[in-house]
């Protein structure tokens, strides 16, 4: 499915996305992965992963509007891109990319930000008690994902416990005991429509 962009004053100023085409997949999908281009999000969120040798999937970060992903940009053998929520992505060739300074100025700039996201996933990844990985992905995810409410920060994807336990590697049990202890101490709530909600001053002494 396609539309033309409706182009947004802070990211698509640039000639070269006028009239680009979107493409829309439903939450859940896979999105196709080629070596000749990379995708750009312009609304929703992507996972990025790739699959360790025991054929688990580990996460590597989440591709925000504006973000660029695609086999060119990494070296790994196994890369995954999957929609978080519904996504409209559009499509940038490599020889386009090569062919204007402005997009591949664009580009470094949001693969830097990407970069600062794959630091702070290894950090996580160091922690030793599975308790500590899941609260500083949950305070990553706030500082990346997060929409301020009244009663806190909500997490604007909906997460399943087993996207959660992938991003910690841990197990989806372990993932929805902690959740539920988290919850019994206040440290967050879970909306109607089963997104997480961070509350209470917790997050920002984690965050010192």
């Amino acid at each position: 499915m396609a539309l033309t962009a409706n182009p947004t004053p802070e990211v698509d100023s640039e000639k070269y996305h006028e009239g680009r085409r979107l493409h829309f997949y439903h939450r859940g999908d896979e999105i196709p992965l080629l070596p000749e281009g990379v995708w750009q999000v312009y609304r929703g969120v992507v996972q990025l992963s790739t699959i360790n040798p025991g054929g688990e999937e580990v996460v590597l970060g989440w591709a925000q509007p504006t973000t660029y992903f695609g086999l060119w940009l990494t070296c790994l053998q196994s890369y995954r891109a999957k929609a978080l929520s519904d996504v409209y992505i559009r499509w940038f060739s490599q020889p386009e990319i090569e062919s204007s300074p402005n997009l591949a100025q664009v580009m470094v700039n949001s693969l830097s930000r990407r970069t600062i996201q794959t630091e702070a996933m290894l950090a996580i990844a160091g922690q030793r008690r599975v308790e500590e990985r899941l609260q500083q992905l949950l305070l990553l995810l706030k500082q990346e994902l997060g929409q301020p409410l009244a009663e806190g920060v909500r997490l604007e994807v909906r997460l399943t416990h087993q996207n959660i336990a992938n991003a910690i590697s841990t197990t989806r049990v372990t993932v929805t005991r902690l959740l539920g202890d988290f919850q019994r101490r206040g440290y967050i709530t879970i909306d109607s429509d089963r997104h997480i909600i961070l509350t209470g001053d917790r997050w920002e002494s984690l965050a010192h």
